[in-house]
């Protein structure tokens, strides 16, 4: 079988947390399954419809301290869902680090590559 993917995919087990699904805030949290440049594959605590706009983060340890994590916002669309998998876009990112004092700071910007 050949692959025709565009972007390497990497087998990650990361915390993902969904913070806005359309219009509305979410409490929606799992893990990711993998991940590439253009998106993510993940598991939730609750299903998500295809089609749906969201805004998500992922965790990604830095092996310090956990209130030194660095967290990935980013915006995105549902393209596949069945039963809590999903699969998502990265269309906008932003590198986040969480300080105890004073919540999320941006580290960097950016947008995935098309």
């Amino acid at each position: 079988m050949i692959e025709n993917r565009k972007s390497q995919r990497f087998e990650l087990r990361l915390p993902f947390e969904v913070i806005r699904s359309g219009h509305h805030f979410s409490n929606a949290q799992g893990h990711t399954l993998n991940m590439s440049s253009n998106g993510v594959l993940f598991e939730l605590n609750q299903p998500l419809p295809v089609g749906e706009i969201i805004e998500y983060a992922i965790t990604l340890p830095t092996g310090q301290e956990p209130d030194e994590d660095v967290r990935l916002r980013c915006m995105g669309k549902v393209i596949r869902s069945h039963q809590n998998f999903a699969a998502a876009t990265m269309e906008r990112y932003e590198f986040v680090r969480t300080k105890p004092s004073t919540g999320e700071v941006p580290l960097e910007a950016g947008a995935s590559a098309s």
